[in-house]
C-alpha cells in the first residue's frame, strides 16, 4: 500500500502521517490480577487541521476462535507533537481512569511513559505505565506495561492492527 500525507493535516503531525487511520486485530493480555485474556481491538487516529491527533481505541474479549464474548476496555485523547520529537498525549478510559503520557517518537517508533493519572474513586489505581507503538511489517504494533493495585511495573496487554482501507 502506498502512503500518502493525509489531505489537510498539519503539518507539526507529519511525523505521525503514518499512523491517521483506522488499525484492528488481535492481542494478548495478562497481569497477575487478572486472568489472561485474548482480545480484539480497533484503533482510529484522525485530525480536523489543528496541531493535534484525536485518538480512540475500543476492544472487545475474544475466545479461542476469535468470536467476541464481550466489549472490554475503551479508551479516548489527544497526540500532541513538540519540539525535539516530542509527545505529549493525555488518554481517558471508560474504567474512569485518566492519565498524561510524554516520550518520544523516532519515525515510525514511539514509546511513552506515564506522567501523571487521575482515577476516579471508584477506579483502579495505575500508578506507572509504559506504551511502545511502532510500524513492523506494515502493522501497527501496540503493547502497554501497566502498574496497578499494589504491582511493579510488567507487561499487561500487547497487540497487531492491520490497517483498514477506507
Amino acid at each position: 500500500m502506498v502512503f500518502t500525507i493525509p489531505e489537510g493535516l498539519h503539518p507539526d503531525l507529519n511525523p505521525l502521517a503514518w499512523m491517521v487511520g483506522t488499525w484492528r486485530g488481535k492481542g494478548r493480555g495478562e497481569y497477575p490480577t487478572i486472568p489472561t485474556f485474548e482480545f480484539a481491538q480497533e484503533v482510529t487516529f484522525n485530525h480536523d487541521g489543528r496541531p493535534f491527533l484525536n485518538y480512540y481505541s475500543r476492544s472487545w474479549i475474544i475466545d479461542a476462535d476469535g468470536e467476541i464474548i464481550r466489549p472490554a476496555a475503551s479508551e479516548a485523547g489527544f497526540w500532541r507533537v513538540k519540539p525535539n520529537n516530542v509527545l505529549e498525549v493525555v488518554v481517558s478510559h471508560n474504567t474512569g481512569i485518566s492519565e498524561g503520557w510524554v516520550g518520544q517518537f523516532d519515525g515510525p517508533k514511539i514509546q511513552l511513559v506515564m506522567d501523571q493519572g487521575y482515577s476516579a474513586p471508584s477506579a483502579k489505581i495505575v500508578t506507572a505505565g509504559v506504551r511502545l507503538y511502532g510500524l513492523v511489517a506494515g502493522e501497527l504494533f501496540f503493547a502497554y506495561d501497566m502498574a496497578a493495585e499494589g504491582q511493579e511495573l510488567q507487561a499487561h496487554i500487547w497487540s497487531t492492527l492491520e490497517r483498514q482501507v477506507d
